[in-house]
């Protein structure tokens, strides 16, 4: 009897262009199991990412600004969504396989750090081996998640998650689609961020930029867009005036935003506080919960220290630091 998912995968031969990465043709899993009778791979890992306890704290993980007061500044939850909207609509625009693009869009940051770059800047100091959140990914979902079982993902989605940074190198077309989402969604959300928080001003953007990619969010967005769809075939691309626009708009956010601005003075307060977390949990590995004990055994405390500190929200890094180094008040009974 012809299942639903059946019926999908026809419909997928039927919709989408030569140049997708369809279901059927999957690289496969890791541990092969049984197929779903609802879903395709990629509709199943996008729900297995969507329900792990990873996605779920990036809710409470530092998208640019650290701690900052107002309910409307991103999260890395909100990034996330963000990516994958844009995703999937170049996705769709292009006949490419829009579930394995959100999955993909969904599972990119799980890798990433308490309190964003600062934190994974620090623990790439602090480990001997180095550390990137693309990378971190990869690990989180081949092997962190559900208590080191893994999510047992598609081979293609942990390739996109682990190559979605720039110098990354995705083998699907979805892949690459979500490596250029990430970055149109943070550079674009980062400049309305930046200017609800009287950092910088529509009118400081380079006159250069916003004339060929346009004067709001939006616009700018629509524009990226439209152009990754009008350039793209063989090759994900954008024209060469809309890229160099897109990259000269980036680095004026690096000079005023990212590593020259009030609200990251702050971004100096992490480094104490996740260096004092490392150097605490090697010295007291007792202290960590017991999964982390067994990828001591397995991998050395480094390894441990680090898993252990990256799957921290902001929050759980800041109660634990304190728990450890600030002294309670203390009250006679």
């Amino acid at each position: 009897m012809e299942t639903v998912r059946d019926r999908i995968l026809k419909q997928e031969q039927l919709i989408l262009g030569p140049y997708a990465q369809f279901a059927k043709d999957t690289w496969g899993r890791e541990f092969p199991e049984e197929e779903c009778d609802l879903r395709t791979c990629y509709q199943r890992d996008r729900d297995r990412i969507i329900h792990c306890k990873s996605f779920r704290r990036l809710k409470k993980k530092t998208q640019v600004f650290i701690s900052p007061e107002g309910d409307h500044y991103r999260t890395r939850l909100t990034h996330t969504l963000e990516v994958s909207q844009i995703g999937r609509t170049i996705c769709r625009a292009l006949r490419l396989n829009e579930d394995l693009c959100e999955a993909i869009a969904m599972g990119h940051d799980l890798g990433h750090t308490p309190f964003g770059h600062a934190g994974e800047r620090i623990l790439n100091q602090l480990n001997p081996n180095g550390f990137s959140h693309s990378k971190q990914g990869g690990r989180v979902v081949r092997y962190l998640e559900r208590n080191l079982k893994g999510l047992n993902l598609s081979r293609e989605v942990i390739d996109g998650i682990e190559n979605h940074t720039r110098l990354g190198n995705p083998h699907t077309r979805e892949g690459l689609i979500v490596r250029y989402a990430d970055r149109i969604a943070y550079l674009n959300h980062d400049i309305e961020d930046a200017i609800t928080a009287g950092i910088i001003t529509e009118e400081q953007l380079p006159k250069e930029c916003t004339d060929v990619l346009g004067h709001s969010k939006s616009q700018r967005i629509t524009t990226l867009v439209n152009s990754i769809v009008d350039n793209s075939g063989v090759d994900i691309v954008m024209s060469d005036d809309i890229k160099k626009q897109f990259e000269n708009l980036s680095n004026f956010m690096f000079s005023t935003v990212y590593t020259n601005s009030v609200a990251k003075i702050e971004e100096q307060k992490v480094d104490k506080l996740i260096s004092e977390l490392y150097r605490y949990f090697k010295k007291n590995p007792d202290k960590m919960p017991n999964m982390y004990h067994i990828i001591a055994r397995e991998e050395g405390l480094d390894r441990a220290v680090t898993d252990y500190i990256q799957g921290m929200s902001d929050d759980f890094a800041t109660s634990t630091f304190q728990d450890i180094f600030i002294p309670y008040p203390w009250k006679i009974k």
